[in-house]
């Protein structure tokens, strides 16, 4: 047995805020012009939401309406000075990303991941924390003593191939009135109970909110910034990923766009060879049409891969594929990518 632990964080955390804003901000550039190319990011914080990065697009979007309107659905105070800084994409990075001449939007490497611990091929403290965190948002609607803002931790026992035994810790930290809070613990403690029971997961001891105290939380406890909850947003350090953010990112930009193709792959492949694991990983040169390198790792080794597959990671390809035009984004990151 080992020890191991993985978080989340809720939908009014300062950061994933700025994930849901970048994300939506892109949702309204597409809805008006699928050919798009946007690479928008947010920080917030102290009364203020500034939005920067780059932008090329026909469409003409609201954009204090758009951030209102999310700020609004998460449960903030929509009273914060906008301050629109976008630019136009570059006109380098242009050469690559047109109709014509649809080479990748930028360099790296991207990883997908599955594994047969849950029916959603993810680790079972992972889904654990996602449907925590959607949970908690149903709550937070219906009782007003729940505020927006929140973070969860598993601290668990696992088996020598990595498979949830029990949770020591589980760790949640939510933002509230600070009224009744025996009440409230108590409705958390059994909300984290009936997810765990689904699983056949034990809890050893609760920590909520740990300091005593949570009250003051969102953009006036803490600032948020775009693409800062990597590991959330990806799989929980179960295994590798990328450097690349996902949110505000057209599909052009492969670190999104390949990172779903690779977790696609890595689902196939968890299938077709019954395996317990799969991690793909995929690398790309800006400009360049083709992957530079895909590799694929599972529990029973390294998998060739052949000509086939790099012609399905092409850019172009992956974007058909994905129907990724008709996603939208601002739905996709609420409690983190790979929910499904």
């Amino acid at each position: 047995m080992k020890l191991y632990s993985n978080e989340i964080v809720f939908r009014g955390h300062p950061d994933k805020v700025c994930d849901q804003i970048s994300d939506a901000l892109l949702d309204e550039y597409l809805k008006g012009d699928k050919n798009s190319r946007c690479g928008i990011e947010v920080m917030g914080g102290k009364g203020k939401i500034f939005i920067t990065g780059e932008v090329t697009s026909k469409s003409k979007v609201d954009i204090p309406k758009v951030v209102k309107r999310v700020l609004h659905d998460i449960g903030y105070d929509t009273n914060y000075k906008i301050i629109n800084n976008l630019g136009i994409q570059s006109k380098d990075i242009a050469l690559c990303t047109s109709n014509s001449n649809l080479g990748a939007g930028d360099q790296g490497i991207m990883f997908g991941y599955a594994c047969n611990q849950t029916n959603k091929y993810l680790p079972k403290a992972m889904v654990i924390l996602q449907e925590l965190s959607m949970e908690y948002d149903l709550l937070r609607k219906k009782d007003s003593r729940f505020k927006s803002d929140g973070k969860a931790q598993i601290t668990g026992y696992y088996d020598e191939n990595m498979n949830l035994i029990k949770i020591k810790y589980f760790t949640i930290s939510y933002q509230n009135t600070e009224k009744e809070r025996d009440k409230t613990d108590k409705i958390i403690k059994s909300l984290v109970k009936k997810i765990c029971d689904k699983y056949s997961i034990k809890v050893e001891k609760y920590l909520i909110n740990p300091t005593g105290r949570f009250k003051i939380g969102g953009f006036e406890g803490d600032a948020g910034l775009t693409g800062r909850k990597l590991l959330i947003d990806n799989y929980h350090t179960f295994s590798k990923v990328g450097g690349g953010a996902f949110s505000g990112k057209d599909p052009t930009k492969v670190d999104r766009s390949a990172a779903y193709k690779a977790r696609l792959i890595a689902v196939d492949y968890l299938k077709k060879y019954n395996l317990k694991w799969c991690t793909v990983s995929i690398s790309y040169a800006i400009g360049i049409k083709k992957p530079l390198s895909i590799t694929i790792d599972s529990n029973i080794g390294n998998i060739a891969v052949d000509n086939k597959l790099y012609n399905e990671c092409m850019p172009e390809n992956i974007i058909k594929d994905l129907c990724l035009l008709d996603k939208c984004y601002y739905e996709t990151s609420k409690y983190g990518h790979f929910i499904n």
